[in-house]
């Protein structure tokens, strides 16, 4: 049984609680009686993007399992480029100055596809005819067979919440068209929900985690306009994803009270 602690949004900031907060779930980890095969940690890792976030994020992650990571809205692609979780051979465009951060990582007989969904300055996602280009040629490339767990920031399938749902990855139908032309694609593993929410894309499982900063309330759970929107009093949490022989993806969600 292959095993995937997906953590999303920390938020590291220069502030305790964040520290903490994050902590709280790689001491989780750490804790085990039984190792995780891999940590996926889906976007928003800093808050304003600082490379000391990064720095901190990666002193404060010290696991010995393959760490993954993908950008976020939050997150700045350059100051992540340098982060010593983000292997730099890896990257698809290493030396390019504010390229995206696609990139492959195998690990336990699964491939891993992190996608950079990221707009510079906006809080959506996009995938443009080049980001979609590079995904086919990377999943044209793999083994048939293979496993493939797909990951992004922003989800692409909407989730009925406005303040998620507005800022969404835009577009899309050209990746689902590229997922639905490639079987071995379990899931799409997705962070920017701030929540655990699953639903399904081009027919395969989206699954968000619980998120590690703050946790987002549903719209029938808030004010009128939206206020209370966001629980920072809520405990941090994760989703453990386990893939089975049969490459059945199979979540269960921890809340750490």
């Amino acid at each position: 049984m292959f095993v995937i602690a997906h953590v999303s949004d920390p938020h590291i900031a220069a502030t305790e609680r964040s520290r903490q907060r994050f902590g709280r779930v790689m001491d989780h980890l750490a804790a085990l009686t039984r190792p995780v095969d891999a940590i996926l940690l889906t976007g928003d890792v800093a808050d304003r993007g600082r490379p000391e976030e990064y720095t901190q994020a990666a002193k404060l992650v010290d696991q010995p399992v393959p760490v993954l990571m993908c950008p976020g809205n939050h997150d700045d692609r350059d100051a992540m480029r340098e982060s010593p979780l983000l292997p730099r051979a890896d990257l698809a465009f290493p030396d390019r100055a504010g390229a995206p951060l696609h990139h492959v990582r195998r690990v336990g007989g699964a491939t891993f596809v992190l996608l950079d969904a990221t707009v510079p300055g906006e809080p959506h996602g996009e995938l443009g005819e080049a980001d979609i280009d590079w995904l086919y040629g990377q999943l044209s490339s793999e083994r048939p067979g293979t496993p493939v767990l797909l990951a992004l920031h922003h989800p692409p399938a909407t989730l009925g919440h406005p303040g998620i749902d507005d800022m969404g990855l835009r577009d899309p139908a050209p990746l689902a068209a590229v997922i639905e032309r490639f079987p071995d694609v379990v899931a799409v593993l997705v962070g920017h929900t701030h929540a655990a929410v699953a639903t399904t894309f081009a027919g395969r499982p989206q699954v968000g985690a619980v998120g590690v900063n703050s946790t987002l309330r549903l719209p029938w759970e808030v004010g009128d306009g939206g206020t209370g929107r966001t629980d920072h009093s809520a405990p941090p949490g994760l989703a453990f994803h386990l893939l089975d022989g049969d490459r059945r993806l199979i979540t269960h969600f921890r809340t750490l009270v």
